[in-house]
């Protein structure tokens, strides 16, 4: 239910500049000390445009000149916007993982909002982590925002063929060390595989997670896909500058947006495009601060109902310039209508049925009716068993078929640096029907979960023709990523979860279909390998790294701190 129309006097930001004491004398003058004359900030609407752009994220170069799109449009709407920046979680350079600093931007944002005179928030994010951070920060500080994704980039372009980032880098790679690719042929790729800024441009985590905040709601109908060098792009960014305004007036905050039923529709979406497996951890961590109930066995029970629609690298064939021109994801809501609520809200003041009844398919190869699936398969699949009691999660639509259901004997490693001296050892003892194993990548012991659970496929298979493999870890693996990987191993080795216990050598099982992951241990084998079994040093003497150690939750749970779960509400500043 909307709150009532919003006068100049309950603005938030009336408390810094409205009130005749010295406090707001000090704001007043201080603003004048900027430039700004009365006129253009009192009784007006404050935007804080929250900025990811950095010169070392590529996916975020654009976002500098966004802001400036999103800014003239707050001006013209008659608000007065204001430039934050934030950390910008590049995916590409930030080590040893990005997924270490979501919790870190999160709280930034949360504080950022909170802690200045701000009415109303316009975000700009989009490379993985930082859709899902933003969102989390902004939904706690309680503010009327909307998102602005980065975008994808364009497609790439290699020797006459079409390439995806991410998905085609680790096929390419697998045919260099199998001696089918020259050095040569893999430098020329380096200039055609990234041609503009944006995100990965296949239905990786970023394009993910962007969809996943337009059909919870958060964007502007049409944003998610647009690519970032389409000048749509700022033409968007600058209609959510409009639309900030126009929600700080109504009062339309996300409590009015997120509910059970937009994340059900997220939850459609997902499987429907095969999306990252790393959303699972996000959106449960993104309904746990909205106050939604959500599992990765949500994940799995959609799995089950809803096929792959969405025609899109790494599980299908075009890339996400192609989905932007057939339509984007108001295209792929029309397919799915009758699986949606549609009646859900969005920051339009209008339920997402106003977005489906204006949308068209312009290609129905990309996005496909629901009788004409790229795939049944599940676009995802939660596992449990002694090996994972908490479960585990596998992409089936990206994994050969035949393993699928598979036993074999475990092929062990404690971390990353031994696994890759291995599979480059040409003289590693290891068949296809081997199950690699990699311990202490997860969100304590990686630490922060890094995406390494796509394990290189040895060296020695690679060369007799071998594409795939059951891998599984506690790591997570890039939505770009594909393979028969299993993955969020929870709980993780590192704190002695059952994966600890596990050594070369033992028979361990799937099967998709049934759901279940096991090792032929019993439970008291299992218990007393942990009790002698040491995990490595991670013990973080001081900083971020410390407090996030003693915090993060597990995979399951959405990786959130556990003091930064849930709907709590933070008191006001005091303003003295």
């Amino acid at each position: 239910m909307s709150r009532p129309r919003k006068t100049p006097e309950t603005l938030r930001s009336f408390r810094w500049f409205g009130t005749s004491d010295l406090r707001s004398f000090g704001h007043r003058s201080r603003t004048l000390q900027m430039g700004f004359s009365h006129e253009e900030f009192m009784g007006k609407p404050v935007i804080g445009v929250v900025n990811t752009w950095s010169e070392v994220n590529p996916c975020h170069t654009h976002l500098r000149d966004r802001a400036e799109a999103v800014k003239r449009a707050v001006w013209a709407a008659g608000g007065f916007p204001v430039e934050i920046p934030v950390m910008s979680v590049s995916e590409q350079y930030q080590k040893p993982t990005t997924m270490l600093y979501r919790n870190f931007l999160a709280m930034e944002t949360e504080e950022s909002i909170r802690s200045h005179p701000l009415d109303g928030v316009v975000l700009l994010g989009g490379c993985d982590k930082s859709t899902p951070a933003l969102i989390m920060g902004a939904c706690s500080a309680g503010l009327p925002f909307i998102f602005v994704p980065a975008g994808p980039m364009l497609r790439g372009n290699w020797a006459g063929k079409v390439l995806g980032s991410g998905a085609d880098v680790w096929k390419y790679w697998a045919e260099k060390q199998a001696g089918n690719i020259t050095e040569a042929q893999w430098h020329d790729m380096e200039s055609g595989i990234a041609r503009s800024y944006g995100t990965c441009m296949v239905m990786g985590t970023a394009a993910t997670m962007m969809s996943h905040a337009e059909v919870l709601g958060l964007t502007l109908p049409g944003a998610s896909a647009i690519p970032a060098a389409d000048s749509a792009h700022p033409r968007m960014a600058a209609a959510a500058g409009k639309r900030i305004v126009e929600m700080v007036w109504e009062d339309l905050t996300p409590d009015q947006i997120l509910t059970r039923e937009s994340f059900e529709n997220a939850l459609t979406v997902h499987m429907a495009v095969a999306g990252s497996t790393n959303a699972i951890i996000h959106l449960v961590a993104m309904a746990g601060r909205a106050g939604v109930p959500l599992t990765p066995d949500d994940f799995d029970a959609f799995s089950r109902k809803i096929p792959v629609i969405a025609n899109l690298r790494p599980s299908g064939d075009f890339l996400m310039e192609d989905f932007f021109y057939a339509g984007g994801l108001p295209a792929l809501l029309k397919q799915l209508e009758s699986k949606l609520h549609t009646g859900a809200m969005t920051v339009t003041g209008k339920p997402l049925a106003e977005t489906i009844a204006l949308a068209q398919v312009y290609d129905d190869n990309v996005i496909r009716p629901l009788d004409r699936p790229i795939s049944t398969a599940n676009g995802l699949a939660v596992l449990k068993g002694n090996l994972a009691p908490d479960g585990c999660v596998m992409k089936p639509s990206a994994a050969e078929p035949h393993l699928l259901k598979h036993s074999g004997p475990a092929l062990v490693f404690e971390d990353y640096d031994a696994m890759m001296r291995a599979v480059n050892d040409e003289d590693l003892d290891v068949t296809p029907d081997h199950v690699m194993v990699l311990k202490n990548c997860g969100p304590v012991g990686g630490p922060g979960m890094p995406e390494w659970g796509m394990l290189p496929i040895p060296k020695k298979l690679l060369k007799q023709g071998v594409r795939d493999m059951l891998r599984i870890s506690d790591a997570r693996m890039s939505g770009t990523s594909y393979g028969a990987c299993i993955l969020h191993v929870a709980p993780e080795a590192y704190i002695k979860g059952p994966l600890a216990a596990v050594r070369t050598g033992d028979i361990v099982s799937v099967d998709v279909e049934a759901r279940s992951i096991s090792v032929n241990l019993s439970d008291a084998e299992i218990a007393a390998r942990l009790a002698t079994w040491t995990p490595p040093n991670r013990d973080y003497p001081r900083g971020w790294g410390r407090m996030s150690a003693a915090h993060i939750r597990q995979a399951d749970k959405g990786c959130d701190f556990d003091y930064l779960e849930g709907t709590a509400k933070v008191s006001e500043p005091e303003i003295h």
